[in-house]
């Protein structure tokens, strides 16, 4: 049974203004001592909260777990006056240039990125399934590329920037393309050639280590597991179990292919980022990239496929119901993006998305 556990970033909102308010020290402070321990910390600027969960091996011990993280997150910042959202951008305020939190990595960061930091306000899902060793956790990234798109559809969640909609449906997603080494990671030869490869960027200053190496796939550089950074920061508890459900499976699946010797797709790499960027704009509305090939297919399609491509694994988890339930919920209502803008036409203001979100997100 492989272990699951998520990273999860909230931002900090005035619930008078909405606007995003830089007070993470004080709530990640809060947070610990209300049962949290080291699993709350910061992140880049002060406007946000990162909280992690365990590993974990079935989805309702995941479940209850990011469900009791959001309510202390979101206790410990009503004890200072705030509210928590779940979401991939920021709906009001000013976030840029970002109030960047205090410590040497991020003031190291500032110097070298610069005007990168002032847009780095943005809240991510990240995902871990526990992998045996680095040749694994790099064979499963290779089978598990061309279905970067279909992820980014369904987790978008970043419709709205400072007071403006930007026409995407993860903006988070084109925020985090701009940075040196980001986006689908490259297909891998060996270990070898990810340490000849990772040495390199390091050598060049394009990263200041390891953590730094923002791909959207990646092995943990702290802990035995695979990374998937696709996602944005989901509004519901019920979503993050989605789609850890999901990217579980697709772990096991990609597990199978490289024990059988099946190859990994290999799209180009032009058209891989051309298909994310599509997926980040539309979401689950319009056509999807049916990779390898460039040809458009409905979304909903291109998410059947991957769905198809998991069934063994999901139903050898037990998973298979859940997901099933999920993505009828998403087809139905759309994802994070798709609510958002539907808040927004019945109430008219953006005040009423920033309270939509305090609501879903520990609901």
């Amino acid at each position: 049974m492989l272990t699951v556990g998520v990273e999860e970033e909230y931002l900090l909102v005035d619930p008078l203004t909405r606007e995003v308010s830089p007070q993470a020290h004080k709530v990640v402070a809060q947070a610990s001592t209300l049962g949290l321990g080291d699993r709350a910390g910061p992140e880049l600027t002060s406007y946000q909260v990162e909280a992690r969960s365990e590993p974990h091996t079935t989805m309702k011990d995941l479940g209850d777990q990011i469900r009791t993280m959001r309510a202390v997150v979101a206790a410990a910042a009503r004890q200072h006056g705030l509210n928590i959202v779940s979401t991939g951008a920021p709906v009001l305020g000013r976030p840029s240039p970002a109030a960047v939190s205090q410590g040497s990595r991020y003031a190291r960061s500032l110097e070298a990125f610069r005007a990168l930091d002032d847009e780095q306000s943005i809240c991510a899902c990240h995902i871990h399934v526990g992998v045996p060793d680095l040749a694994v956790a790099l064979a499963v990234s290779n089978h598990l590329r061309t279905w970067i798109p279909v992820l980014i559809a369904l987790s978008a969640n970043s419709p709205y920037w400072a007071g403006r909609d930007t026409g995407y449906a993860s903006w988070r997603t084109l925020a985090m393309a701009r940075w040196p080494v980001a986006g689908p990671p490259p297909y891998f030869e060996s270990p070898a050639h990810f340490e000849d490869l990772v040495g390199g960027v390091i050598e060049t200053g394009a990263v200041m280590d390891r953590g730094g190496l923002y791909w959207d796939i990646r092995p943990s550089c702290h802990v035995p597991t695979l990374e998937i950074r696709v996602p944005d920061a989901t509004a519901t508890p019920d979503e993050t179990v989605l789609l850890a459900a999901v990217v579980r499976a697709m772990v096991a699946t990609a597990l199978k292919a490289v024990e059988a010797g099946e190859p990994a797709p290999r799209p180009q790499p032009e058209i891989l980022r051309a298909a994310c960027w599509r997926a980040a704009r539309d979401g689950l509305a319009g056509a999807s990239v049916d990779l390898p090939t460039s040809h458009l297919i409905p979304v909903a399609t291109r998410v059947e496929q991957l769905l198809q491509w998991i069934c063994p694994a999901l139903r050898e988890l037990g998973d298979l119901d859940l997901v099933g339930a999920g993505w009828s919920r998403l087809r139905a209502d759309g994802n994070g993006a798709d609510r958002q803008r539907a808040t927004y036409r019945r109430s008219t203001n953006l005040i009423g998305v920033v309270d939509h979100l305090i609501t879903t997100t520990t609901g």
